[in-house]
């Protein structure tokens, strides 16, 4: 007998196959728990740009004169214009930089609560003798 009589056959793909129903699984699951993730940089670059746009558009009602209001959705139009190609060309790049801004604010954070704990923790020096302040209680 040969090999390929004696084994049933079998798919190539199940295995890959069932990773990938089980991570379409985990993944809606999370969704219904979680909400949807947030999509890259660029990504939400583009839903920022839209909603700025689109609020910019309900004040122009408010903007006396249709020159003003022209002025606006052409300052709008050049802007998503402007950013539009490098968010297609560089999608990457705007998810290095929104690491480097969080890296940078942990950064800062960091050197701030420790001057604070430093700044607190102190001991207090009476100007007039160079001793230890004392806490005098008023009530």
């Amino acid at each position: 007998m040969s090999e390929d009589t004696e084994r049933p056959a079998t798919d190539s793909d199940a295995w890959e196959k069932a990773c990938a129903e089980d991570l379409a699984a985990e993944k809606a699951r999370r969704r219904t728990q979680y909400g949807t993730p947030p999509g890259s940089a660029a990504e939400e670059l583009r839903k920022l740009l839209d909603a700025v746009a689109d609020k910019v558009t309900s004040f122009q009602s408010s903007l006396p004169g249709m020159a003003a209001q022209g002025a606006v959705q052409q300052v709008l139009n050049q802007a998503k214009a402007a950013v539009e190609p490098v968010i297609e060309r560089n999608p990457d790049v705007f998810d290095h930089l929104a690491a480097a801004g969080s890296e940078l604010l942990a950064a800062y954070r960091s050197a701030v609560e420790n001057h604070e704990k430093r700044w607190t923790n102190e001991p207090k020096k009476d100007e007039g003798d160079g001793g230890a302040a004392e806490h005098i209680d008023l009530d």
